[in-house]
């Protein structure tokens, strides 16, 4: 008898290598035991995937589409941060490999529609452009994140682990009530430069430059004088 096709495979494969990679990061990621794990073959897991950066992209480009889909759903903005913080602890393994690397290539270069649908409500109710809200957006996200990976790796349970969820509920009302006094933040820092571009897919730039590069090793030359 002909052999039906799995639907649920490519998932297993999916949940299976973001639980190794979280576990042990590049070391365990392997087209074997990713198999193992999946409960299949190896010669199967490269019929869809070629090799474990393929694995790692489609993990990042699901996880994303799976949190969008649960901010999309939200009324506020701070529904949508506490609706981020239950996302990355429902689904925690997942979670640690899309923010793996994320300011690097070619996880830099996917698309960001969290970031995004976040930026937008934020230019929504604070006027403005969406880019125009990039740093204020990049503080949210610092927050939401920071809190999720302290609960995650710390392994916060109980009573700790809900205080530290409306703890940063609590901080993320706060800066967005003095966004909204000021209509932005108060920068401490130097002034955005435009070629740091986040969220934007192919478009986005981390703000390092050949030329930003090459005066940092000029001004460290002199200080090693």
């Amino acid at each position: 008898m002909p052999r039906h096709p799995d639907p649920d495979l490519e998932k297993r494969i999916l949940d299976s290598a973001s639980r190794l990679w979280a576990r042990g990061g590049e070391k365990a990621l392997t087209m074997r035991a990713v198999a193992k794990a999946a409960g299949t073959t190896t010669p199967t897991v490269y019929e869809r995937y070629r090799d474990r950066d393929d694995i790692l992209r489609a993990l990042r480009l699901e996880t994303r589409r799976e949190l969008f889909a649960a901010l999309r759903g939200t009324r506020t903005l701070r529904e949508a941060c506490q609706r981020h913080l239950e996302f990355a602890l429902e689904h925690s393994h997942a979670y640690e490999v899309l923010f793996d690397g994320v300011a690097k290539p070619p996880s830099l270069h996917e698309p960001w529609p969290s970031f995004n649908l976040m930026r937008e409500r934020l230019a929504k109710r604070l006027g403005g452009s969406p880019r125009q809200h990039t740093r204020l957006m990049l503080a949210v996200w610092s927050l939401m994140h920071g809190t999720a990976m302290l609960i995650i790796r710390g392994g916060f349970e109980g009573v700790l682990r809900t205080q530290t969820v409306h703890a940063c509920l609590d901080a993320f009302d706060g800066i967005l009530d003095s966004a909204a006094r000021s209509k932005n933040l108060a920068d401490s820092g130097p002034k955005w430069p435009s070629n740091l571009i986040l969220g934007e897919g192919k478009q986005s730039r981390a703000g390092n430059s050949d030329a930003g590069n090459q005066k940092g090793k000029l001004r460290g030359r002199k200080l090693t004088r």
